[in-house]
């Protein structure tokens, strides 16, 4: 069941209570996106601009290595609220989606239920007032590499950003030269090797894929900028389009980097012009 609409006053300091008023916004809290026997129900929020007629909408997802994060948080470095609050100004809708899972179920779940909301945006687009025909996905870490395989593995989003993602798991090895086990996975990658193709990104680099960013900070120790690089220069090879935004200093979640509201703003910038373009 999906709950009533409140319309809230969004300021200058992307809070929802306080500061010079900049725009309003229809916020849809709990809106239940999808229903599986055994699982608790799937939750999104809508965030939709009031003074844009059918605006296109972009789906986060949150990061958190696929055993933990939430819909209604960003990662310590983002500045609170600023996805959601950010979109909406520049006169996109905000679907931040939850997923289950690790220890809730292992892949293919996660993109399932990504596929789930993008589904559930386009059977609700008038209900909403959302322009179906014009979605885009975004996400970080674990989230990223959601993103780009929902965009990848359907025909209906026109555009994709990424920050930090992992893009090919064959290409995460571990100090000692071995593939770690992997929850979300559900085995060894070693000994599932479809399904970790399956989960890679780089192995849906083809031209006909939707115009891609990616984000990575060039200090990432935990998922190393090279799988960034990796995916750019495949899909570059294959005639796709894509950019690379390379971030000097930044730590994985772009710790150590000064100004992360820079990089929302940028991302931001690239999914309305994809997806207002004629």
């Amino acid at each position: 069941m999906n709950s009533a609409a409140r319309s809230v006053i969004v300021h200058s300091n992307g809070t929802l209570d306080t500061g010079p008023t900049l725009w309003t916004v229809a916020v849809h809290e709990q809106v239940t996106y999808s229903v599986i026997r055994g699982f608790r129900p799937l939750l999104l929020d809508l965030y939709v601009p009031d003074d844009v007629e059918r605006p296109p909408v972009v789906v986060w997802i949150h990061g958190g290595s696929f055993h933990s994060g939430d819909r209604r948080w960003l990662h310590r470095t983002i500045p609170s609220g600023s996805v959601f609050t950010g979109l909406v100004e520049a006169g996109l809708a905000c679907a931040s989606i939850d997923y289950r899972l690790s220890k809730e179920a292992t892949w293919p779940a996660q993109l399932e239920d990504a596929a789930a909301a993008v589904e559930f945006l386009r059977l609700h687009a008038d209900e909403y007032g959302l322009d179906a025909g014009r979605l885009g996905v975004w996400g970080d870490s674990a989230g990223g590499l959601l993103a780009f395989t929902t965009a990848f593995t359907r025909t209906d989003v026109r555009a994709v950003a990424a920050w930090y993602p992992i893009t090919d798991i064959l290409d995460m090895e571990s100090t000692e030269g071995e593939l770690p086990y992997s929850p979300w996975l559900g085995g060894w990658p070693s000994e599932i090797p479809d399904r970790r193709a399956q989960a890679s990104p780089i192995t849906y680099a083809h031209p006909a894929v939707p115009p891609c960013l990616l984000v990575h900070g060039e200090q990432d120790t935990l998922v190393p900028a090279r799988q960034s690089r990796r995916l750019h220069t495949r899909m570059t090879e294959n005639g796709a389009d894509v950019m690379y935004r390379s971030v000097p200093g930044a730590e994985h979640g772009f710790e150590g980097y000064p100004d992360v509201a820079e990089l929302v703003t940028e991302t931001i910038e690239f999914l309305r012009m994809r997806l207002t373009a004629v």
